[in-house]
């Protein structure tokens, strides 16, 4: 029986098998698709940091550009055309710290999945030091447009969830 079920697979003190609560479950999965995600993310933005500079800087210069509606003008203005530029000059190290915030991600959430309060840790930091290293090397401006926004509010969300399954895992 112990081919079939490995020891890490059972509670210590009962010989009762580990579930994980379906919450828990649930969040690590999107953690993965998240993960994957912010992995292909992260590379398409190292690829065309340039080229999204250079269209940016394009159609601000271009004649057209007193002619666009606010809501364009909005997405194309100083700030965002140099939130643009710190994005390319700073693509290396900003790379870095995405994948090392996924990977850190990635772990935590398998850690967790073995109900291991270590798991929680390891997500936590994989949240939050991509968002430090976007304020350091970009600047606050990264984080106050739409894509900014929706980014900070999807990690809230997720760090409030896992916070709520805490109960859940052990030493």
């Amino acid at each position: 029986m112990s081919e079939l079920n490995p020891p890490s697979d059972f509670l210590p003190t009962t010989g009762e098998k580990r579930v994980i609560p379906s919450g828990l479950n649930v969040l690590t999965i999107l953690t993965f698709i998240g993960c994957a995600i912010g992995l292909l993310g992260s590379a398409w933005n190292f690829m065309n940091a340039k080229k999204g500079l250079d269209q940016m800087e394009a159609a601000i210069n271009s004649p057209n550009y007193d002619n666009m509606p606010a809501l364009a003008k909005k997405f194309m203005s100083p700030e965002a055309l140099e939130v643009a530029r710190k994005s390319y000059e700073n693509r290396v190290p900003i790379n870095l710290i995405s994948i090392i915030g996924v990977a850190l991600c990635f772990f935590g959430a398998l850690q967790m999945r073995q109900l291991k309060k270590q798991g929680y840790t390891l997500y936590l930091v994989g949240e939050i030091i991509p968002l430090i290293g976007t304020v350091i090397f970009i600047g606050v401006g990264a984080l106050t447009g739409f894509a900014g926004i929706i980014a900070v509010c999807i990690t809230l969300l997720f760090i409030l969830l896992y916070t709520g399954q805490r109960k859940y895992l052990v030493n």
